[in-house]
Formats: C-alpha cells, sequence, structure tokens
C-alpha cells in the first residue's frame, strides 16, 4: 500500500515493527517524535544491519512488540541492499515488518535545506541538486516497496504529525498531558511554564492565625479559599479558556504543557486552586498531573 494520505487506511492492528525512511529533509525527525508521543519505542539513525539486533533487544526487555519502531537513512551505496537484508531476515524470524516511506519535491527540499544552511549527506563536492538526485535513485526500490508513502511538501510540522498520529495512533492518540505546578511569587516564576494565573487577587489565608500553619491541601484552608468573592467564578471562566487553549493546542500538535498558579508564598491559595484546576481538567479526560513547587520552603 502505497498512499500519500496516511489515514485513509489505517489498520485495525498497528504494524509490529515499523521502519521510517525515506529522504533527508522530508520529515524522518518528526515523524519519529510523533511515534515516541504515542508511545513507541523509537530509535534514530539506526544503520541497516542493526535492525535485527534492535528488534532482539527489544523482545528480551518485553517492550510491546506493536510499538517498535526504527528510523532508517542513506549513508551508503549498499543502502538499499542491507535494507532489504535486514527486512528479510526480520520476516524469516516472524516479525511483521513496515515500512513509512516519506519524500518531498526536489524544490521543496532545496528549500528546506537551504533555510537550516546545511549540505544533503550525499552531496560531497557537487550541488545539493546532486545529492538529492543521488539518494533518490538509491532509495527508488525502497519506496516502490514501502508499505506507507507520505508526501511533505505542502505539509507543516504539525500537519505531518497529524497524518503520522491518525494512520499509527489507534485508539492510542495522545491528549493533553498536563503539569499543573503551584508555586509562590517571592520564590520566581517556574522557568518552564507555558502559562502562569495568579491567585493573588484572593484573600491570604496566612493572616488567618488558625489557618498560617496550614497549607492548601488541608480541607480548612481549600475551604476558604473557595469560599471567597470570584474564586469559584474565576474557576468556571478558567476551566471555558483551558478548554479552549487545550483545543488550539492540539492542532498544533502540542501534547504537553505546564500550567502554573501562583500566590505569594506558594502555601495556600495556588495549592487549593492547583487542585481544583487539576481535577476539572481531569474530567475533561485530560492526563493532568499536579504538584506543589513550593509547600515546605518557608
Amino acid at each position: 500500500m502505497s498512499t500519500t494520505d496516511a489515514a485513509a487506511t489505517h489498520e485495525d492492528k498497528e504494524p509490529a515493527f515499523v521502519i521510517v525512511t525515506g529522504m533527508s529533509g522530508a520529515g524522518r525527525s518528526t515523524a519519529a517524535k510523533a511515534l515516541e508521543d504515542l508511545g513507541w519505542f523509537v530509535i534514530d539513525n539506526l544503520p541497516p544491519g542493526l535492525l535485527f539486533a534492535m528488534a532482539e533487544e527489544a523482545g528480551r526487555v518485553k517492550l510491546a512488540a506493536d510499538k517498535v519502531a526504527a528510523v532508517v537513512d542513506v549513508r551508503s551505496l549498499a543502502f538499499t541492499t542491507d535494507l532489504n537484508a535486514a527486512i528479510g531476515e526480520l520476516e524469516t524470524r516472524g516479525v511483521a515488518v513496515r515500512v513509512a516511506f516519506l519524500e518531498a519535491s526536489d524544490e521543496e527540499l532545496v528549500r528546506r535545506f537551504e533555510n537550516v544552511r546545511r549540505p544533503h549527506p550525499l552531496q560531497g563536492d557537487g550541488r545539493l541538486v546532486d545529492g538529492i538526485a543521488r539518494e533518490r535513485g538509491i532509495l527508488r526500490e525502497v519506496r516502490a516497496n514501502a508499505d506507507l508513502v507520505i508526501d511533505t511538501s505542502s505539509l507543516n510540522v504539525h500537519e505531518l504529525r497529524g497524518k503520522i498520529v491518525a494512520f499509527f495512533g489507534g485508539e492510542d492518540r495522545p491528549g493533553l498531558r498536563v503539569n499543573v505546578v503551584s508555586f509562590g511569587y517571592k520564590y520566581g516564576l517556574p522557568v518552564d511554564a507555558d502559562l502562569v494565573v495568579d491567585c493573588r487577587f484572593l484573600p491570604n489565608p496566612h493572616w488567618v492565625p488558625e489557618l498560617r500553619p496550614m497549607n492548601g491541601l488541608d480541607r480548612p484552608v481549600r475551604d476558604y479559599v473557595l469560599s471567597q468573592p470570584g474564586a469559584k467564578e474565576f474557576l468556571d471562566a478558567y476551566e471555558e479558556v483551558l478548554a479552549v487553549v487545550a483545543a488550539g493546542y492540539a492542532r498544533e500538535g502540542k501534547t504537553y504543557v505546564t500550567l502554573a498558579v501562583g500566590c505569594t508564598g506558594g502555601k495556600h491559595r495556588s495549592v487549593a486552586m492547583s487542585e481544583q484546576i487539576g481535577g476539572r481538567l481531569r474530567d475533561r479526560a485530560m492526563e493532568v498531573q499536579v504538584s506543589h513547587r513550593d509547600v515546605g520552603r518557608e
């Protein structure tokens, strides 16, 4: 099967062993990252001669047989022979192999290489177009026998990722993974935060003597914070904002996001509100981890 639409003929069961190959600059690294995000075990830049050894090692450590992929590129004139021999050896040993081939037009490949200001791996002392032509000739047989061909000429990285997910994701396509972290402004912003929200608009439990020694995980503090004017309204509104943001991230292929929730010391308000935000996002079927950076720091 060869197709430029990865979603068109998706099989019910994922292939047992996938080899990702194709033209340099056509998006092999993007495809590999998309497979990793789907939970696949991926090895990049693997010589064809080591494919069987990789499959054996995957079986030895009990990796899921339908979640193993290798990215193989052309580095020698023996590439086709080596790859065909490796595939034959795998199939002889009962391993179902599928080959995904990525290509693009010569014009697009030239543009991409010029943008990154890097030579083609096979151009040697010649021109960029010479390297592309040489590689295309070496890969002609591999492309003809590939199970899946994706032309990335008109695709951006997000669209290519979407095609890989559509073909290989099955029911395990990743949703947005959210790391909610509470923090105290007096200790500085989390450096890895994608989104930051400020809870200092709520009254501070620090000034309530019986609540001061507690933190936002304790029920009295939580109830105090959530009972304040604006707390519920904020949570309702912010949940809707995050739903819109999450949908946009999904369209752009972003699967991880860190949401930082701050208050003065990172002990009371931000902790209670982080737990609430995390719970609401879980109710929307997102994978959420909540952590509290500055609790116990004072």
